[in-house]
């Protein structure tokens, strides 16, 4: 991973949610299994809440919560698009979505990391965070 940290500006597909996420310019995203992320094609960029402003639209965002009830699922009301939202194994940051950045091709270098979302999630997000700490 490199130290440079950049700006990134993305949003839904109508352009009613808009956000800048700061990330470094070597990323490691997580590619999730689970039921949710399946169906949504969702690639995590999982940032501190330090690192995530909201531009503009937060009167247009709805939320979705279910299993734990820990993550927080905000989708635009208008297009339907999640381009982020709080995560369960980082419940104090943002998950963003690779896909909803305007320029994803922007980074040096992008590595795409498979997580077990289906199989034991908890042991999937300690090995994770484990991981993230070395």
């Amino acid at each position: 991973m490199t130290d440079q940290m950049t700006w990134r500006a993305g949003g839904c597909h109508c352009g009613a949610v808009r956000f800048e996420v700061q990330t470094p310019d070597i990323i490691e995203v997580e590619d999730c299994n689970c039921s949710m992320c399946a169906c949504t094609g969702f690639l995590h960029i999982i940032v501190p809440s330090s690192r995530f402003r909201l531009r503009q639209g937060a009167e247009r965002i709805t939320s979705y919560t279910f299993n734990t009830g820990t993550a927080k699922h905000m989708f635009c009301s208008v297009c339907g698009v999640k381009s982020f939202y709080v995560p369960r194994s980082n419940p104090d940051g943002f998950s963003v979505n690779l896909r909803c950045l305007d320029d994803p091709k922007s980074f040096d270098e992008v590595r795409i990391v498979n997580f077990n979302g289906r199989g034991d999630w908890e042991a999937q997000a300690q090995a994770l965070a484990y991981k993230s700490k070395d």
